[in-house]
């Protein structure tokens, strides 16, 4: 099965939390952060949304910064996705 968003939307796969800080201690499951960085999986046509034109500016296989509370988590396959708006990603991570 895969997931092909709709309209403005893009798939994104997170990225793996920290587990050690940078002074080297060792975080447990519940005090590592949800990184907002993660990877397009796929992305939605764009188009019309709304009544305004979308042009689409992510491709599969960017790295990208997103709003911290933005989209929807999914699980697929024992995987997890969000699914996020176009517009709540933030930067592209070059």
């Amino acid at each position: 099965m895969k997931l092909v968003p709709l309209g403005d939307r893009v798939v994104l796969k997170q990225l793996e939390a920290e587990e050690k800080t940078k002074s080297g201690i060792v975080l447990p499951g519940q005090a590592q952060e949800k990184p907002q960085q993660a990877e397009v999986v796929a992305v939605g046509p764009g188009g019309v949304v709304d009544g305004k034109e979308v042009k689409m500016e992510v491709k599969v296989g960017d790295q990208v910064i997103y709003s911290k509370y933005a989209g929807t988590e999914v699980k697929l396959d024992d995987e997890e996705f969000i699914i996020v708006k176009q517009s709540d990603i933030l930067a592209v991570v070059e």
